[in-house]
């Protein structure tokens, strides 16, 4: 039993005290142990389910490609490399990647980390600092937040993609102080895409470096899923493009692509490439070669936003609220947390793997199901889907 008390008890207690209350209802559907992943199915507790979670959006994980550049990475290097990059850690394959990674982002250069959430942490935190401002929209992923906390600049949180609320807070920046805007490319919870050329012109009216975290739009967004800059026809107005390797990506990690100053920069100053150990090899070769792939199979991301049109064209036409979501990540707004829960057993115990995402991850009113469609899901795999969602709707009293 947990001995501690005051403030940090009551923390402590609160969060066990919601997880031990749905579990009663069996109602707690995080943290369940897959038994096995085969394409868009995923078997929990004996049973196979349609996966509607995953973040897989173009079908990529267990490619033999992939697998086999991995399994090649372990012969050659062993499993691990037994150092931090900037010491003993780098090996060929880290560079390789690195390059690829530039070379598909159209950079001079970029930086590979051990997660995404730390490649937003640590590289804002490394970027500015107490007499910098760093300004942030209000729905941007929890690891730009924490970043910005990091980094002890002023911390300016402005209307989530309101471009008067973003000038408002740029022309308040006094003269000499840095200035750095942050921003999701597609909002991880809203499935939205943001307002890239709008927040471009601003950046440069009041010279201000612009960061932008691609983890759900590259391989999403874009003729060839090249990203928030393809969608939009622009090309090198993002001083510092952050991706993941863990979402379109099958492996682990997280980048930075930028220009070749900005970079050397981060090598020598972001903590946590200093003192982190290096990405393993399977990890990096299987990320090196996702890229190629992406290149190779363009097929997959058309297929990828023809789903996305399916999905929420169907959704909207049975009733749902699925917000300004363009993209693979499909809000289903379901109103108060206990439907959510509700709906989200339901559509398990009818073969269909979604989950909720209820406060204080969103405000209460606004709890849903956080659906994931992806290029490998067949379009009566998604009608399948939102039949089963249609239903569960109607039993908690949704429509």
């Amino acid at each position: 039993m947990f001995n501690g008390n005051g403030p940090i008890a009551w923390r402590v207690a609160q969060i066990n005290e919601r997880v031990n209350g749905a579990k009663a209802q069996d109602l707690y559907l995080y943290l369940q142990e897959a038994e096995a992943v085969d394409g868009m199915h995923v078997t929990i507790n004996g049973r196979k389910m349609l996966q509607f979670a995953s973040y897989s959006y173009l079908n990529l994980l267990g490619h033999p490609k992939i697998d086999a550049a991995a399994l090649a990475a372990i012969n050659e290097f062993g499993s691990g490399t037994h150092g931090v990059r900037i010491l003993a850690g780098t090996i060929r394959l880290h560079n390789e990647l690195e390059r690829t990674i530039s070379g598909f982002k159209g950079t001079e250069d970029a930086i590979v980390f051990s997660s995404g959430f730390v490649c937003n942490y640590a590289t804002i935190a490394a970027l500015v600092g107490r007499n910098d401002v760093v300004i942030s929209d209000k729905l941007n992923h929890a690891s730009i937040v924490d970043g910005c906390l990091m980094s002890r600049a002023k911390f300016v949180r402005v209307d989530h993609n309101d471009m008067d609320s973003l000038e408002k807070a740029l022309a308040a920046v006094p003269d000499g102080k840095g200035k750095l805007v942050v921003a999701d490319a597609v909002f991880s919870m809203d499935g939205d895409i943001l307002n890239l050329p709008a927040v471009v012109d601003l950046c440069n009216k009041y010279e201000a470096l612009l960061m932008i975290d691609e983890a759900h739009s590259v391989g999403v967004i874009g003729e060839t899923g090249h990203g928030v800059e393809e969608y939009f026809g622009l090309k090198n107005v993002i001083d510092l493009k952050m991706g993941t390797l863990s979402k379109t990506i099958p492996s682990v990690g997280g980048y930075i692509a930028a220009n070749a100053e900005l970079i050397s920069y981060l090598k020598h100053a972001a903590r946590a490439f200093i003192f982190s150990a290096a990405l393993p090899p399977a990890s990096v070769a299987a990320a090196k070669a996702s890229f190629e792939v992406m290149l190779d199979e363009p097929e997959r991301v058309k297929t990828l936003q023809r789903n996305v049109d399916h999905f929420i064209g169907g959704l909207q036409a049975r009733g749902f609220d699925t917000l300004n979501s363009q993209t693979p990540i499909v809000p289903i707004i379901i109103g108060d947390d206990e439907r959510a829960w509700l709906m989200s057993k339901i559509a398990q115990d009818e073969g269909i793997f979604v989950l909720p995402v209820v406060s204080p991850a969103v405000p209460a009113n606004l709890s849903r199901l956080r659906a994931n469609v992806t290029a490998g899901h067949t379009l009566a795999e998604i009608d399948r889907a939102m039949d089963v969602f249609e239903m569960a709707a109607k039993k908690v009293g949704l429509l």
